[in-house]
């Protein structure tokens, strides 16, 4: 472990340590105190039983001199109790340690995905999923040894040292100095070797979620790795980052690998010098055979748990390093958050407005540049434009994905930033055309939309978004697992539950996102009805770079360069010949207006 030297020459925690088992004692802990308690009461038990050993075998030897029946009764049956006791201490007390640590490790990892969960878009979208993993895994599998080798092992094999040795200078205070001139020598080099494995292991764990990262990249995008014969690129990649991690381990263990030898090296000049210094006295006519054996059991049976805190410094430095990265990742405060005084949004006829917004992901590289939009309720409003032209920026900044840097945006007259973020998405509904399903039944993929739904209205979303034909049809129908994002569905029929999902929401406000990009002519069709039925009545607003899908809508916005540039009704933009004419052109040639017209 870290430590520094006081003013008063007391080894002490150096601060960042002390701060992490603080917080540690805290935050996770603290909770499981009664349980700590049990668990060291146990220990006590198992500490003192083991302490007696050398003490009865002091008495075994005095009872062969004395040749007293009653003792030669008594020591064996004592002997079976402590070892009775022991054992069933000893039980007891790694099941209560396992439980706590179990409890503990639990919390950790759902404080940490509470917190992903209240994290912004741009947090998880700047954090790879990988790296998120790894911290989920691994770091939390540092933190879990830690935690038992410092419950199950630190505390007990304390307890049992210091019983141990009460025994031995009972037996010889004389030989217990020897030995205690010898132990501490090791506590140093330990030391030293502890901050560098907490570098170390620090390093680790961070390339650790790089190359977790990297695979799960590789072989998610396996279909384009083959496709472009990236193999070789890719196996590339892989072997420097396996090969970093190899270092990173092999720096590790060999710095941890240097504490037994140092132990096993002091053990045996401590029991060298025991057994010399020993046989001179007893050259001298001085001490007891049966004195000598009781203290170098208790020496060799002290061993064992005096090497075990030597090497706990190394499990414990691995796990505090964990826990930084995981209180760094906790302690990311979001940016989006409601205002002290933020109301339940009042939604009435659910019109949307957005003035003189800008906005930028990036300094100095603005995506929106002063936009004046109005949404009138209940009408259908289409975002059109190339890629980059903003239009995704002004659909995430509606339901405080991000918020504008400039300017307001509105609903119903109310700004967004002074509603409650449950009351505000509660009001908006969401379909693209990446469709985001969960490996879960079609029932419980579909009340996502409302969790509290009864099966009559999940039945009566689906038949709405013209999923229930197919959805009876499935093995189980509703309570079919559709396998990861929906793989055993095809693109139509993940997209169908997506809407039926946005049907049984029934919130006033829509956004659709390319919903049909992806799909068949036939399942276009399907999904194309099913839009239609849900933007009746809803303040609807549409991106689509497929022209051909919106000229229905009661209003084209063109965007471009973060800008607006044109908005109007279809035929009165194609009859402007400006930017929406030309981007009709580029999709469908000279012929595109009369194509679209007709």
């Amino acid at each position: 472990m870290a430590t520094t030297k006081s003013s008063g020459g007391q080894l002490r925690l150096d601060a960042t340590t002390e701060r992490l088992v603080l917080r540690m004692w805290r935050d996770w802990i603290r909770p499981y105190r009664g349980k700590l308690a049990l668990c060291f009461l146990l220990m006590a038990v198992v500490a003192a039983t083991t302490g007696a050993y050398p003490l009865l075998i002091d008495q075994s030897y005095a009872m062969f001199g004395a040749q007293d029946r009653t003792m030669v009764l008594a020591i064996p049956a004592l002997i079976v109790l402590v070892t009775m006791v022991k054992g069933v201490s000893l039980y007891a007390q790694t099941v209560v340690t396992s439980d706590i640590v179990q409890r503990i490790i639990a919390d950790v990892r759902l404080s940490m995905f509470a917190h992903l969960l209240r994290s912004d878009l741009a947090q998880l979208h700047g954090a790879p999923t990988g790296s998120l993993t790894s911290r989920f895994i691994n770091d939390v599998d540092f933190i879990r040894n830690a935690l038992s080798r410092t419950l199950t092992g630190l505390v007990r094999d304390i307890l049992t040292v210091v019983a141990l040795v009460g025994s031995m200078f009972y037996l010889d205070w004389l030989l217990s100095l020897i030995v205690f001139v010898i132990y501490p020598i090791a506590a140093v080099p330990i030391v030293r070797i502890g901050k560098r494995l907490r570098r170390v292991s620090r390093d680790t764990q961070a390339q650790t979620g790089s190359m977790t990262s990297l695979l799960t990249e590789s072989l998610s995008g396996a279909r384009m790795v083959k496709t472009y014969c990236l193999e070789d690129y890719e196996r590339a990649r892989a072997a420097a980052a396996f090969h970093e991690n190899y270092e990173l381990t092999m720096k590790a263990t060999r710095a941890r690998s240097r504490i037994d030898p140092m132990m096993e090296v002091l053990g045996g000049i401590a029991v060298a010098g025991v057994i010399a210094f020993a046989g001179y006295r007893m050259t001298m006519g001085e001490g007891s055979v049966g004195a000598f054996s009781g203290f170098v059991g208790a020496l060799l049976m002290a061993a064992q748990p005096v090497r075990a805190i030597g090497t706990l410094n190394a499990a414990l430095q691995e796990g505090l390093a964990a826990a930084q990265r995981i209180f760094e990742l906790v302690d990311e405060q979001p940016k989006i958050l409601e205002a002290p005084d933020a109301r339940p949004l009042a939604v009435e006829a659910g019109a949307v407005a957005l003035r003189g917004v800008r906005f930028a992901y990036e300094a100095g590289a603005e995506t929106l540049k002063g936009i004046d939009l109005e949404v009138a309720p209940g009408t259908t409003v289409a975002l059109v434009g190339r890629s980059g032209a903003g239009k995704s920026t002004v659909f995430n900044l509606i339901p405080r994905l991000y918020d504008a840097a400039a300017g307001q945006v509105l609903i119903d007259g109310q700004d967004v930033r002074g509603a409650t973020l449950r009351s505000l998405r509660g009001a908006v509904s969401i379909v693209s055309q990446d469709t985001v399903l969960f490996n879960d039944t079609v029932r419980a993929n579909i009340a996502f939309g409302r969790l509290d739904a009864p099966m009559e209205d999940i039945v009566s979303a689906a038949t709405s978004a013209a999923a229930h034909d197919f959805i009876m049809k499935l093995p189980e129908g509703y309570d079919t697992v559709i396998g990861d994002r929906g793989v055993k569905l095809s693109g139509g029929e993940r997209q169908r539950l997506a809407l039926a999902r946005a049907f049984l929401k029934n919130a006033p406000i829509l956004l659709l996102d390319e919903a049909t990009s992806a799909l068949d002519s036939e399942s276009e069709r399907l999904v194309q009805g099913a839009l239609e039925r849900l933007t009746r009545g809803r303040t609807t607003l549409v991106i689509a770079h497929r022209l051909a899908t919106v000229r229905n809508a009661d209003r084209i916005v063109v965007m471009e360069g973060g800008r607006i540039v044109e908005q109007g009704t279809h035929d009165a933009l194609l009859a402007a010949n400006g930017t929406y004419a030309r981007l009709s052109r580029l999709q469908f040639g000279e012929d595109g207006e009369a194509a679209l017209s007709a």
